[in-house]
C-alpha cells in the first residue's frame, strides 16, 4: 500500500471550493497554503484538495479563528487527470445540461455568525 493511500484511508484527496465572504489578502491567506484564491463578486472562494476530512475541519476552525465568515463548501468531481480548464468547462456544462449531473455534487452551505 503506498504512503499516499495509508495517510488518506485509501481514498484519494478531495477537492474543495470553500467560499467566504469578502476578500482575503496575502498576508491571511498565508493561514492556507494549500489553497488558492480567487475573487467572484464580494467574495473569496478558496480552492484546493485535501486529504481528509480533518484538514477541511482545520481549515474551518482557521476561517473562524480569522473572523472570516464561511458561506458555502462545495466538494469538487474527481479530475482524473483532465486539465483543469476541460475540468472547468465539463463541470459548467454538465450543471447546465442535465439536473442529475448538477445534482451529484453535494453542497454544504454554513452560515458562522458572530458571537454574542
Amino acid at each position: 500500500m503506498s504512503a499516499k493511500k495509508s495517510a488518506t484511508g485509501g481514498r484519494e484527496p478531495q477537492r474543495y471550493d470553500i467560499r467566504v465572504r469578502g476578500p482575503i489578502g496575502p498576508t491571511m491567506m498565508q493561514a492556507f497554503p494549500t489553497l488558492t484564491a480567487s475573487s467572484r463578486g464580494q467574495d473569496t472562494i478558496l480552492t484546493g484538495s485535501l486529504p481528509d476530512q480533518c484538514v477541511l475541519y482545520g481549515i474551518i476552525n482557521q476561517l473562524e479563528a480569522l473572523g472570516l465568515e464561511l458561506l458555502e463548501i462545495r466538494p469538487l468531481p474527481p479530475s482524473h487527470g483532465r486539465p483543469l480548464a476541460t475540468q472547468a468547462r465539463s463541470h459548467s456544462n454538465a450543471a447546465q445540461a442535465a439536473p442529475t449531473a448538477a445534482s451529484a455534487t453535494a453542497s454544504v452551505s454554513v452560515s458562522v455568525r458572530g458571537r454574542g
